[in-house]
């Protein structure tokens, strides 16, 4: 899909110059550094990266080249060493341990490849399990809407062991999207998954971003995963060193086939 695809259809005139898409998460000259001296790892060698509300990323790149390092200092996991992380407008760095925190629990959903579910828990306490913690009532609409879409409306009421891997992960789904976050990291969301567990997870990822206006940023392995994307960034080294819009699981291959070689 092209690049202006989301934004508003707007032509530059001589009065009414052409609107920027909003950015929901940015980075700019991001370094993070591990350990010191003789044994220090730069795991981000001064990174900068947009990210367009409403649209789906993946984050992709050979081992050790800093995709997972990158979505954790994005989503507020991690701390960069230096540079600056933004969501929305708020500056991550200037943030206390507090308003961190509550940044990520009201602004930002998360999808991890282990599930992270609360096994006394029903599907349901598990899905608005951040909304409760948090003392808010989930918006009872937007909810049903969700658990619909992710055909979890005859599974509420069973408990994580009770679940299929790929039920398992709809409902962390369903628990990302309860808030309405600004923005959605997934860190391999579908790694533990079948082949076809995988490819629903997906859809409901890319539903929500074609259906709900979320905006989706996960990190993979899998070309055919990157393939529901609007764009892939590719690492290597703890540099970007190539995007490709409107990707095919066979045009991400070959991208990463490429990065290996070199």
């Amino acid at each position: 899909m092209p690049s202006n695809a989301r934004s508003t259809d707007v032509r530059s005139t001589d009065t009414e110059p052409e609107s920027s898409p909003a950015i929901a998460a940015r980075a700019i000259d991001v370094v993070k550094t591990y350990g010191s001296g003789d044994t220090q790892v730069r795991a981000l060698d001064g990174v900068s990266a947009d990210f367009v509300r409403g649209e789906f990323t993946a984050i992709m790149g050979p081992s050790g080249s800093g995709k997972s390092t990158l979505m954790h200092c994005l989503a507020g996991l991690d701390n960069a060493t230096s540079g600056s992380v933004l969501i929305g407008d708020t500056e991550l760095m200037s943030l206390s341990d507090k308003q961190m925190t509550m940044l990520r629990r009201d602004r930002i959903g998360f999808v991890f490849q282990a599930f992270n579910l609360v096994p006394t828990l029903t599907a349901l306490e598990n899905i608005t399990l951040p909304l409760d913690i948090a003392g808010r009532k989930p918006d009872k609409e937007w909810l049903d809407t969700v658990i619909g879409r992710l055909g979890l409306l005859d599974r509420l009421s069973h408990r994580p062991g009770e679940l299929s891997g790929g039920q398992q992960q709809r409902v962390a789904c369903a628990r990302a999207l309860a808030a309405r976050p600004e923005i959605i990291f997934g860190d391999e969301p579908t790694g533990n998954l079948d082949s076809r567990s995988s490819g629903e997870v997906l859809s409901i990822l890319r539903a929500s971003v074609d259906e709900f206006g979320q905006t989706v940023v996960i990190v993979t392995h899998d070309p055919r995963a990157a393939a529901h994307a609007d764009r892939v960034v590719f690492l290597a080294d703890g540099h970007i060193v190539d995007e490709l819009r409107d990707p095919t699981a066979e045009s991400v291959l070959d991208r990463m086939k490429s990065l290996e070689t070199v």
